[in-house]
């Protein structure tokens, strides 16, 4: 991964990190429980696009590099990840 998608991604994770100790706090105060789902449903969201940097930049290099290769077992192997990714996804 490259550094500037390194810093983005690790920026979003700590900005989602304060999020859900905010939403921590909303839930010790008892806040409304509709409030509490809008901010858990905003925090998966930001789950998304965190997801989405790190699978952009894996298609543009690892996959990439593995589809240029001669090595046929090493495009499958990475071929079956994305699968098993997208698959482990729907189940959720």
């Amino acid at each position: 991964m490259n550094e500037s998608t390194k810093q983005e991604v690790c920026n979003r994770l700590k900005s989602i990190e304060g999020h859900v100790r905010g939403v921590c706090r909303m839930v010790d105060d008892e806040a409304y429980c509709i409030d509490v789902i809008k901010q858990t449903v905003a925090i998966q969201r930001a789950i998304a696009k965190v997801n989405a940097l790190i699978l952009d930049e894996h298609l543009k290099t690892c996959v990439t590099t593995a589809m240029r290769s001669d090595d046929q077992s090493e495009r499958q192997r990475v071929l079956g990840e994305l699968v098993e990714v997208f698959q482990t996804e729907s189940r959720l």
